[in-house]
């Protein structure tokens, strides 16, 4: 009965620990050091606040609760924060986080924490255009180069909406943007967020916006997490963007580019604690889902950078989350 109350009193004094947006964005520039952390603050986001420690984000459909990134904390406490989360909603799903998460969810709760794709990483010190295996860049660059595209770092307006909405109707999902996975092109709060534009006679045919990833309140990588590209030109202007933004990153001294997630880009082998049956479906619809999304297209992209995979996860409750993967494909809008 005594611990009963204990945990009431802590849930009570949790709810009226609420973060304000300035406190919240301090902890993001202390440990946000995953790809997605700067995502975390994209609108319609709820948050569990953990004064002290940090913050766990999570969004809500159709009865189900779906947590983004690891949590917002020092690493070294993250199990104290999952373990509170958990008490609050023990059915919630984890999506895009590490093995870290992964880990402690599964030897704590029994959580399954399956492969939900890759995340790759650049060492920006190391990084250059030359090697066998990055002669598709150079072609892309170059080809680009003929036709007169120029890239600028600019933080305006300059046909983004234009650009975006041609680019959308030529994706397999046309309905709206993608959203959650991928944080809206708009968002409120900007800071050092970095905006790279590709002109072509004087005109914007392109563009990506990189989002910082911060430790101990210093930047220690950018994810390019919105690109477009005018439909009209296809060749090198994605490839000359990123090549272009390395190149500024790399003299700023910023140490590493994040890829970001590579949906469905899967191991082989299925490890010990996840589901094999999601699994199954996972690759299958990798294999027969481009309907859906280009997900062999956004891999073979991603992966002609050469850097350094390592793979990401969702944590989950059922060994076959059936409604829950249903309910978090409506969520993202690609179904």
């Amino acid at each position: 009965m005594s611990e009963h109350i204990l945990a009431l009193g802590q849930t009570k004094e949790l709810e009226s620990a609420a973060f304000t947006f300035t406190e919240r964005v301090s902890y993001l520039k202390q440990f946000g050091a995953h790809s997605q952390s700067f995502s975390t603050l994209q609108e319609g986001m709820e948050y569990f606040d953990v004064p002290g420690l940090g913050y766990v984000a999570y969004m809500r459909k159709w009865g189900c609760i779906f947590v983004l990134s690891d949590p917002v904390c020092a690493p070294e406490n993250v199990g104290e924060i999952l373990e509170l989360f958990h008490k609050r909603y023990p059915s919630a799903s984890y999506i895009q986080v590490s093995r870290t998460v992964v880990d402690f969810m599964h030897l704590r709760f029994g959580f399954y924490g399956t492969q939900w794709g890759s995340e790759s990483r650049i060492d920006l010190g190391k990084w250059s255009l030359s090697g066998k295996k990055k002669q598709i860049l150079r072609t892309a660059l170059n080809q680009a180069e003929k036709c007169g595209i120029t890239v600028q770092e600019r933080f305006s307006d300059d046909h983004t909406r234009e650009i975006s909405e041609a680019w959308i109707r030529t994706r397999k999902c046309k309905s709206n943007e993608i959203r959650f996975l991928i944080r809206p092109m708009e968002m409120e709060y900007r800071e050092n967020e970095r905006r790279f534009y590709a002109y072509q006679d004087g005109k914007a045919v392109g563009f990506i916006y990189f989002d910082p990833v911060y430790r101990n309140n210093e930047i220690i990588s950018y994810v390019p997490n919105i690109s477009r590209a005018n439909a009209d030109f296809r060749q090198g202007v994605f490839y000359t963007l990123m090549a272009h933004a390395m190149e500024a990153f790399k003299a700023e001294g910023v140490p590493y580019l994040d890829l970001g997630l590579i949906p469905l880009s899967l191991d082989a082998t299925t490890e010990h604690q996840e589901s094999p049956i999601l699994k199954r479906i996972l690759h299958g619809l990798y294999n027969r889902g481009n309907a859906l999304y280009n997900f062999k297209g956004l891999e073979f992209t991603k992966s002609r950078f050469r850097g350094d995979n390592f793979k990401t996860y969702c944590c989950h409750k059922r060994g076959l989350p059936a409604w829950e993967f249903l309910v978090m494909f409506k969520l993202t809008r690609i179904l």
